[in-house]
């Protein structure tokens, strides 16, 4: 930040402008060695802040020579450099900003040397932001914060320097000390707004994301704007910086300024964006390595695990100073009646404004435990800020927090009591974690903190995601949440000790990147840890036994059929009884939308509830054997009786349904939900009788509804027609060819030899039910396919950008259910456009049915599953199962 003292190892002397009879004074091919000899010296060790002062100090020279050269030394005008390299901080594809200075309005001559030296600039290869202005133009665009900030950056580098301080003078007239500060605070929250407001965004913009360069920027306008400093480090003698804090600034800095020098190689632009496509470039151009025993993205993930911790560190110290500045430079001026009032919580803590405070410098010191305390008073108080100088004591008590802290029965006591608070607990949880306190008293959160799995599944860090899991959890509490919601929130409402999923979210994900099974390990932590802090065996296992099973709820549900007696029971087996279920189910749900909102959808929550419901029932009925098929069905065509009465539907007769459902088959009662079979019903019942299938004039039926859960984005799609043998891969090719995105699909053959078949799709342009064009776009395009029984043709895409970074291996496992006599094919691979279209025409070559799939998509993965037979409802051979899945693999490791 601001001026550093350039590299002595750049010796590559200016070209010899008057003497010069090379194409653009030969200042291309200057450049280009400058670059190259900065490259060589980082490849050498040189430090980069010396390297990117050296690039400005090259800049510098020559620019000045170009002024002197076209002769605007002999004007009034004086030249500065503006905004970054105003600071001296040029990294190789840097905008080169200038000012061009002048006391009023240029000449007619001063314009033609002016125009001649941006003539020059732009040949030789610079690209300039470049601003001509007089005195009085400065004053009135200077009302412009960002205008206003370049003046504030201003360096002379040559020309009049009667107007040296002009800038500056036109930044102090134009703008008050607060109203700068609530300017450049008012830009820095929409910028972490526009970036998600965390750190650990996966592709994060290195300068302007949370804990990016722009974070240290911010901190020198406004301390630039009071103190008059060209260097960050002259805010030390002024007391308003430590030591040891610049030092971090500048280390974290110069990483951050590491990364860019390597990005905008790579690009060949001013890009600042660290895009998949270039981390693991850059990880291994700043000497991350991997092994073959390595895990297969270790020197990738550690580099950005250093980079999200670097950008945690800076927007730490970014936030106090900012606050520090206003606490000690604008508030302590501000009149009487707009100064925040104090009042005294105890003998440690004062409450000033809405923001807590040490009652002196020693309290820390002197009483340990205050440190737990404060952090509970937070909690009991509706607090959720920290004064600047207690975060500062704060983070220095931190580093005293050791295993005798830990083992002290009053601090242990405190740290249960400020989980049982729930008021601001994830605030107060990451304030513990930026300045050392969590990972103090808890020494296993150390390597969580910037701990990151390069996928597009996990959108956080681990120690992100566990703080997002306990603010998930009290969105359950929240009425603003309820609708989004209701049963998970109705559920956690009811449970008394809500410190007993806090902890299981806390130690969910504890034992990650150890090696071995983190569920396991993470067991064994808490369990430990509870019995410790004096919790009861009962409650210190409950607290295990979710840490184990955390995943046990969403696999279940999104890779096994739940519409299977035995699926459901053997689940209900391992979670044994409700209080396991309700406990098992809310963090489920919060951990799932921990990991990555986006992928939370209606159709994962439909999966959920369903699963939730079942075991319910399964386990308050204390049954310790399957529920069979025949109770199944019997008691879903029972609720779909008793939805029918109750609508007392004029359309349907009782006897008319009851024939009909006689022909659909036991498998469609196991597999549909009443509420979806009176909605099919209706629809059969009011459509023209399907005729045998080599009837021309009988048309499908096909229906679209909203997808009635907790998000309206998924659309259900009922589709009835005679059976065919390409029905699941005409019907997949058309949803491709649409750009329909299918989250689940249930094909069921009636006994009457027609297919029911139910899917529900992601519409990506979410006009499907709202265009009526589209809907008869759909229906249209699925009947011709259906009437014109030929290999589908597939549309050819190009694979997404983020996905090219990717390595997903194909894998195929079959597995044969004897109840139904088919077998299960699971698959995984790399998510990719066309991917059921492509699998649906093997199963069409191979003459393979298809009963259901569950098509599950978790970030660059695709994970699904498909029930199949032959085409006359036999199980598969051995030799058919191979060949099937050789026909997979080379269609899908081609298309990868």
């Amino acid at each position: 930040m601001f001026i550093n003292e350039p590299a002595e190892t750049l010796t590559t002397p200016l070209p010899d402008f008057k003497n010069s009879n090379s194409r653009n004074l030969g200042v291309p091919d200057w450049l280009k060695q400058i670059e190259k000899d900065i490259s060589q010296a980082l490849e050498q060790g040189v430090n980069i802040r010396q390297l990117v002062a050296a690039r400005a100090s090259a800049i510098d020279n020559l620019l000045i020579a170009l002024f002197k050269y076209h002769q605007l030394e002999q004007t009034r005008l004086a030249l500065f450099a503006v905004g970054g390299y105003g600071r001296g901080e040029l990294s190789p594809y840097s905008d080169v900003d200038i000012l061009l200075l002048a006391p009023d309005t240029l000449t007619e001559k001063e314009s033609l040397k002016v125009d001649a030296f941006v003539a020059r600039l732009w040949d030789i290869g610079i690209e300039p932001g470049i601003a001509v202005r007089s005195i009085e133009d400065c004053l009135q665009v200077a009302v412009d914060v960002t205008v206003a900030t370049n003046l504030l950056e201003a360096r002379l580098l040559t020309g009049n320097e009667d107007l040296s301080v002009i800038p500056n003078n036109v930044v102090q007239e134009v703008w008050s000390q607060k109203d700068f500060y609530d300017a450049k605070m008012a830009e820095a929250r929409a910028r972490y707004l526009s970036h998600n407001s965390t750190e650990y965004n996966l592709e994060p913009d290195i300068k302007k994301s949370p804990g990016g360069l722009r974070d240290i920027h911010t901190v020198g306008w406004i301390t630039k704007r009071y103190f008059r400093i060209s260097k960050l480090y002259d805010l030390v003698p002024q007391e308003f910086l430590t030591e040891k804090e610049f030092d971090e600034l500048m280390f974290a800095e110069g990483f951050l300024w590491q990364i860019r020098h390597h990005l905008h190689h790579l690009t060949g632009r001013n890009e600042n964006k660290l895009l998949f496509d270039y981390q693991r470039d850059i990880a291994k151009l700043m000497g991350y390595e991997q092994t073959e025993e390595d895990e297969p993205n270790s020197a990738v993930e550690n580099f950005m695990r250093d980079y999200y911790r670097c950008a945690m560190q800076i927007s730490t110290l970014a936030e106090m100073l900012t606050s520090h500045y206003y606490e000690t430079l604008i508030e302590a001026r501000l009149p009487d009646n707009q100064r925040p009032k104090k009042s005294v919580l105890n003998a440690h803590f004062n409450r000033i404004g809405d923001q807590i405070a040490i009652a002196h410098h020693h309290v820390f010191a002197q009483h340990p435990e205050a440190i737990l305390e404060m952090f509970l008073l937070m909690g009991q108080q509706g607090i959720k800020k920290i004064r600047t100088r207690t975060l500062r004591a704060l983070k220095i008590a931190a580093r005293g927090i050791d295993q005798a802290y830990r083992d002290n029965p009053t601090h242990k006591a405190l740290f249960l009591d400020n989980l049982k608070q729930q008021n601001y607990l994830f605030q107060r949880l990451r304030i513990m974690k930026r300045y050392g306190v969590l990972a103090g008293y808890m020494p296993q959160f150390v390597n969580l903190i910037g701990l990151m799995q390069y996928d597009l599944f996990h959108r956080y860090t681990v120690d992100e995601h566990i703080l997002l899991l306990v603010r998930m959890l009290h969105r359950f509490t929240d009425p603003k949440y309820k609708d989004d919601f209701a049963l998970v929130s109705s559920i956690y409402q009811r449970i008394e000790r809500k410190e007993i999923l806090v902890l299981a979210a806390i130690f969910h994900d504890i034992a990650k990147g150890r090696g071995g099974d983190h569920s396991e390990l993470g067991e064994k932590d808490a369990i430990e840890f509870c019995l410790a802090h004096g919790m009861s065996d009962t409650d210190a296992k409950l607290i295990g036994w979710l840490t184990r099973y955390h995943l046990l709820m969403s696999m279940t549900a999104q890779k096994q059929d739940i519409s299977d007696p035995e699926v459901v029971t053997k689940f209900a087996n391992i979670v044994g009884n409700v209080t396991h279920l309700n406990h098992l189910y809310v963090l489920t749900v919060a951990d799932m939308n921990a990991t990555n909102p986006q992928l939370w959808n209606s159709w994962r929550a439909t999966l959920m509830k369903q699963l939730y419901t079942q075991t319910r029932r399964i386990l308050r009925a204390d049954l310790d054997a399957p529920t069979n098929r025949q109770e199944m069905i019997a008691t879903t065509r029972q609720q779909a009786l008793a939805l029918l009465d109750k609508a007392d539907n004029k359309h349907m007769n009782r006897e008319e349904v009851l024939a009909l459902w006689d022909e659909l088959g036991d498998e469609y009662f196991l597999r549909e939900i009443p509420e979806a079979i009176m909605w099919h019903t209706e629809a059969i019942l009011n459509h023209p009788p399907l005729g045998k299938a080599s009837d021309s004039n009988s048309e499908p039926l096909i229906v679209l509804r909203e997808h009635q859960e907790l998000a309206l984005d998924a659309v259900q799609i009922f589709i009835y027609t005679q059976n065919q043998a390409n029905l699941f891969a005409v019907t997949m090719a058309v949803f491709d060819q649409m750009n329909l995105d299918v989250l689940d699909a249930r094909i069921i053959t009636a006994t009457r030899d027609f297919a029911l078949d139910s899917y529900v799709l992601l519409d990506r342009h979410g006009t499907l039910l709202s265009d009526p064009e589209s809907r008869e776009e759909l229906s249209e395009r699925l009947i011709d396919a259906f009437k014109n029984p030929e290999t589908p043709k597939l549309v050819q895409k190009r694979l997404p950008r983020r996905l090219k970074n990717f390595q997903v291996p194909t894998q195929i496992d079959f597995h044969y259910n004897e109840a139904s006599r088919q077998h299960i094919m699971s698959l995984t691979t790399l998510d990719q456009p066309g991917l059921l279209a492509r699998i649906g025409q093997v199963f069409l070559n191979e003459q393979i049915e298809v009963h259901a799939a569950r098509i599950t998509t978790l970030g660059e993965r695709a994970e699904d599953m498909f029930y199949i037979s032959d085409l006359n409802d036999a199980p598969l051979s051995n030799s058919k199962l191979e060949r099937l899945k050789q026909a997979l693999m080379d269609i899908l490791t081609t298309s990868n």
